[in-house]
């Protein structure tokens, strides 16, 4: 969870002196268990004192605060690097969604391919990974997105982008739907309700979005449905 003065050797320390049994038990400790411990490597002489068991208690305290997609990188999904991992937290919002979902639902996600998909299964498939979450959450770490929207003009909607705008760029427009509280997916598809059509969009995307249904609509149509 990145915290600071923190590190590898350190938590080895704790892991190997029984202090704690999983990361999860760093937050359960207190400064009397903190000073005096040092590193493994025994050229290294320096150990904690009172002050920075302080301030050591103080930086596991703050790590509560770190957004949910940090704490999902800071689970150690193998393929789950720090851009995945907001990915999936922008996606799924909450950690039970991204527990829940299958691997067909997961490969739908923006740029998460088969193999970042099996990996994710397998770690939510072993029981102890599923333990250790019970008990960073009881501890207040945080395993949603925490949103604030301007409205909920869109909500329960799902839109898909394609061109260019007059007043938007494409990422712009993707964060004013989602301030709104639609959601932005990435391919058109029968889940898709509108495809937001800008200049130079792609033919096959119309093409698709006609077969299937999806209502497509201008900038200026969009730009309607959020100021009603």
């Amino acid at each position: 969870m990145n915290i600071d003065t923190l590190g590898g050797e350190r938590i080895k320390y704790l892991l190997d002196h029984k202090l704690i049994n999983d990361f999860a038990d760093i937050y359960s400790l207190k400064e009397e268990d903190l000073i005096g411990i040092g590193s493994m490597d025994e050229s290294k002489k320096t150990t904690i004192q009172e002050k920075g068991a302080t301030n050591l208690i103080q930086a596991i305290e703050d790590s509560k605060n770190i957004p949910f997609e940090r704490v999902l990188y800071g689970l150690g999904i193998r393929y789950v690097g720090e851009v995945v991992a907001k990915k999936l937290a922008k996606h799924y919002k909450n950690i039970d969604g991204l527990i829940n979902a299958n691997f067909l639902e997961l490969t739908q996600v923006d740029e998460i391919g088969d193999k970042i998909a099996q990996s994710i299964i397998d770690y939510f498939s072993n029981q102890e990974n599923l333990s250790l979450i019970q008990k960073l959450k009881s501890k207040g770490l945080k395993f949603e997105i925490e949103e604030t929207f301007l409205s909920n003009s869109l909500e329960g909607l799902s839109f898909v982008v394609s061109g260019t705008f007059e007043g938007y760029s494409r990422e712009a427009l993707k964060k004013t739907i989602e301030d709104n509280s639609g959601k932005v997916l990435s391919g058109v598809s029968a889940k898709v309700d509108y495809l937001v059509a800008g200049d130079k969009m792609g033919p096959e995307k119309k093409r698709k979005a006609e077969k299937l249904g999806v209502k497509i609509i201008s900038e200026k149509e969009f730009n309607s449905m959020i100021s009603e």
